[in-house]
C-alpha cells in the first residue's frame, strides 16, 4: 500500500463533532454491561468520564498493572491522577501470593463500580490473567454490570484480535477475551505502522471489521454496541474500518469533546 496515498485517503472525510452530553443513566431494574476503551494511556480527562459512566457520586475504581509488571512506578501515577478527582482509587496487583491476599478476585472485581486496565504487554498480561482467573473473574464482573476499561493493552484485551508491540521485532497480532466480538486497533493516530498494518489485516481477511482509536480519543459501548466516543480535542478520533466489495473503508465515528477543565 501506498502509505501517501493511504494517509490521504483516510483523512479526507472529517468527523461530526457533537456537544457533549452524559449518556442517560441506566434503567435501575436492569444490568448493562460498560465498556470504555481509549488509544492511550489514562488521564484525568478519561477517569472523570469513566467515574461518570459509573453513575456513583464516588466510585470504587480499580487499577490493573498487569501489562507493566505491576511497576511501583505506574500504580504511583494512577494514584497521582486520581489524587483530586471524586473516585476511591485502588489497585489490584497480579503478582501476588497467599500469604498476602486472601479475597478472590472474583471478590475483589465484582465489589468494584469500574477497573481500568494500564498500558504494557499485552501478550504477557493475557497469559497472567489466564494463569490466574482473572480473566473469567472480570467477566463475571462486566457481567453483572461493573465498569472496564483502559487504553492501549488495556483496550486491546476486550477485542477479540489486534496489533500489538508485545514480541520481538514487527507488530504483530494478540488474542483479547473477545468480549466486544470485532478487532480493535489503538494508537492510531500516535505509531505510524499501526494504521497500515490494521488495513492489511481487515483486507486479507485476517481480522474482522473493527473499531480503531487515536491516543486521546475513546468510545464508550454499553452490552457491546457504540453508546458514545469522545475525545480530548478535536484532532483525535475514533473509526469504525471494515472491508466494502473488496476495499477497505474507514469511518469516523461522531464524536464529543469532553469538557475543558476535565483533562
Amino acid at each position: 500500500m501506498n502509505r501517501r496515498n493511504f494517509l490521504k485517503t483516510s483523512a479526507a472525510v472529517p468527523a461530526l463533532t457533537l456537544p457533549f452530553v452524559p449518556p442517560a443513566p441506566s434503567n435501575s431494574n436492569s444490568t448493562n454491561r460498560k465498556l470504555l476503551i481509549y488509544g492511550g494511556d489514562f488521564d484525568r480527562g478519561f477517569m472523570k468520564y469513566a467515574a461518570l459512566l459509573t453513575g456513583k457520586e464516588n466510585p470504587k475504581i480499580c487499577f490493573l498493572p498487569t501489562a507493566t509488571g505491576d511497576a511501583a512506578g505506574y500504580v504511583m501515577r494512577w494514584f497521582e491522577t486520581c489524587a483530586d478527582l471524586a473516585i476511591r482509587p485502588f489497585v489490584q496487583r497480579s503478582f501476588i501470593s497467599s500469604y498476602n491476599q486472601k479475597t478472590s478476585f472474583e471478590e475483589i472485581f465484582t465489589s468494584m463500580d469500574a477497573i481500568v486496565v494500564g498500558g504494557g504487554n499485552t501478550l504477557n498480561m493475557m497469559a497472567i490473567w489466564k494463569a490466574q482467573g482473572m480473566d473469567l473473574a472480570l467477566r463475571k464482573a462486566y457481567e453483572q454490570g461493573v465498569l472496564l476499561g483502559g487504553g492501549s493493552a488495556g483496550s486491546l484485551c476486550w477485542f477479540e484480535q489486534g496489533t500489538t508491540d508485545s514480541r520481538p521485532g514487527d507488530l504483530s497480532t494478540v488474542e483479547g477475551l473477545g468480549l466486544i466480538p470485532t478487532s480493535h486497533c489503538p494508537h492510531y493516530d500516535g505509531e505510524g505502522e499501526r494504521r497500515p498494518l490494521y488495513w492489511s489485516k481487515i483486507k486479507s481477511g485476517a481480522y474482522k471489521a473493527g473499531y480503531a482509536c487515536d491516543d486521546r480519543a475513546g468510545i464508550y459501548f454499553e452490552n457491546e454496541e457504540v453508546k458514545q466516543v469522545v475525545a480530548l480535542n478535536p484532532e483525535s478520533n475514533a473509526y469504525f474500518v471494515s472491508l466494502e466489495g473488496g476495499e477497505v473503508q474507514e469511518k469516523k465515528l461522531e464524536k464529543s469533546i469532553l469538557p475543558p477543565a476535565w483533562p
